[in-house]
């Protein structure tokens, strides 16, 4: 069985209130529209992962709750060491995922999620912009033996591509 990872960074934060702690800070307008246009895009190529794995933090968050509607009901869990995740703590949590989940959907923050994109589909993406949403194929039967070099990029998305609102 093929099994499918959907890489996702958030979309566009805001930096207006010095005041909030990075972890806190909350979509941009900016980030808001692009993340409306990819939940469009994600249901028009019926992106269906089981599993979404997001980041804790406030711009992660904001991001799934704009894609969820468009995911088909997957089973979704908040994960606050997916922030400052390195591309390496991004692969051990992948190969720990139930076989179960065919297709999983990671929702983060760079660098660990272009580096992972690098890692496992050399040479990966040359650029992974805010809302930028990877598809990466992998030949493993279980996610326990995903390595380095085992997966295709597939499919990169970048909000600037897709249709404003």
């Amino acid at each position: 069985m093929t099994r499918r990872l959907y890489l996702l960074r958030h979309a566009k934060s805001s930096r207006d209130d010095p005041q909030l702690d990075d972890h806190e800070r909350p979509l941009a307008p900016r980030g808001r529209k692009a993340a409306r246009a990819t939940a469009r895009w994600i249901e028009e190529h019926g992106v269906r992962p089981d599993l979404v794995l997001c980041s804790s933090a406030a711009r992660a968050r904001a991001t799934l709750d704009r894609v969820l509607p468009a995911l088909g009901g997957p089973r979704v869990r908040v994960e606050p060491g997916l922030y400052h995740a390195s591309a390496n703590d991004l692969l051990e949590r992948v190969r720990a995922l139930p076989d179960e989940a065919a297709a999983v959907m990671l929702i983060g923050h760079n660098p660990g999620l272009q580096e992972l994109a690098r890692l496992l589909a050399p040479p990966g993406p040359a650029t992974f912009p805010t809302g930028a949403l990877a598809t990466l194929e992998t030949g493993v039967a279980c996610w326990s033996a995903l390595a380095a070099g085992g997966a295709t990029l597939t499919a990169l998305v970048l909000p600037r591509a897709l249709r404003p609102d």
